[in-house]
């Protein structure tokens, strides 16, 4: 990846657009040639980010066996930052197997860690010339794997926020019902996709019924994951049940209806609940007064 302009900060919107950001400030401090952020399971190593300044010696998006790289030395290494100065002289690098692309080259590495101290993975600059690593690289690196860390705790609690605020709600046994409040961005649809999924598997649903009668935006990009949801509820066995469509819906998504055909839909969660088979209890006091 060519060097670019550093964006300003603050105006990266997820973790893979702060790694990004995070790359170029750092190639301001530490002149090598190649700076790069690592992601692993334990197992697999994968290539997040990687910025070259004029050899590309690491490609975003390659993955190889952890034990392999030198990812995994830092990870061993703990906390601080591991500095190699010559990789054909250090033990612990020259008898990797891709320690001879580097030949006397440099290597520097830093975790990245979640609060919990669960690894996530890796950032480090590597050379294959010697590089005079300093007290202030160190530190910038340090810097940078904790703002990394911050990152990932942000996103992760947005996920959890966003998770909480579509649950699903169990009715009765196969029956639950999926509120939608408030504003649904595109971000926050796939959200919700992918923890219905996730909850329609635990609770062996035969119907779900999507209530959209809070949803205060929509678009197209929106409506269409609307619809997939749909789709997807579908393949899986769960029949869905749209309810609380507004007016609004079909202006903004004029084919939000038409491709709903076939699909249950009702004006609101009453009715749906009684063309699923359940009576309200007090609906049966009052007849049976009578």
């Amino acid at each position: 990846m060519a060097l670019k302009e550093t964006k300003k900060a603050g105006s990266f919107k997820n973790f893979d657009d702060a790694a990004e950001h995070i790359l170029q400030m750092l190639s301001k401090q530490l002149k090598i040639n190649t700076l790069f952020i690592a992601k692993n399971d334990g197992q697999t190593n994968e290539i997040v980010k990687a910025l070259n300044v004029k050899e590309e010696l690491v490609t975003a998006g390659n993955a190889s066996p952890l034990s392999q790289t030198f990812c995994s030395l830092s990870i061993n290494h703990g906390k601080e930052p591991l500095i190699i100065e010559d990789i054909s002289r250090e033990d612990q690098s020259n008898q990797l197997e891709i320690a001879s692309r580097f030949g006397n080259g440099s290597f520097i590495g830093i975790p990245i860690l979640y609060e919990s101290g669960e690894v996530y993975g890796t950032i480090c600059g590597i050379d294959q010339v010697p590089f005079d690593f300093t007290e202030e690289h160190s530190q910038a690196l340090a810097t940078m794997s904790s703002l990394l860390t911050y990152v990932l705790e942000l996103a992760k609690a947005n996920e959890q926020i966003e998770s909480l605020s579509s649950p699903l709600v169990p009715v009765t046994r196969g029956v639950a019902i999926l509120p939608v409040i408030g504003e649904v961005t595109a971000g926050r649809a796939q959200t919700i996709i992918n923890h219905v999924l996730e909850k329609c598997g635990d609770a062996e649903l035969d119907y779900l019924i999507v209530d959209v009668s809070g949803v205060s935006q929509i678009n197209s990009v929106v409506g269409e994951y609307l619809l997939k949801l749909v789709s997807i509820l579908k393949m899986v066995g769960v029949t869905p049940v749209v309810t609380g469509i507004q007016p609004f819906m079909a202006l903004k998504v004029p084919h939000f209806a038409k491709a709903l055909q076939g699909v249950m839909i009702q004006a609101n969660l009453e009715m749906a609940l009684k063309e699923l088979g359940f009576v309200l209890i007090k609906e049966c006091q009052e007849k049976s007064s009578r």
